[in-house]
């Protein structure tokens, strides 16, 4: 996907690993107080990332669903 303006500044796929393992980390506990808040708070941050990338990718098939509907009418 090219960027835009609006595109995260990280890939999706490595903000989902890096996801993937903060969750692994808070599962498996052992971190002081302080590491969990600051390991949500990144996963906060990552989990909004996905989403947007996740977006942009509906707007993309969304409008490529209605490029497609169109030249059908025609």
């Amino acid at each position: 996907m090219a960027k835009t303006p609006e595109s995260p500044q990280i890939p999706y796929e490595q903000a989902r690993d890096e996801l993937i393992s903060v969750v692994q980390k808070l599962e498996v506990g052992g971190t002081s107080l302080d590491e969990s808040l600051a390991l949500w708070e990144r996963g906060e941050v990552l989990a909004g990332i996905c989403q947007q990338w996740l977006d942009g990718a509906r707007s993309r098939l969304a409008a490529a669903a209605d490029q497609l509907d169109a030249s059908d009418e025609t």
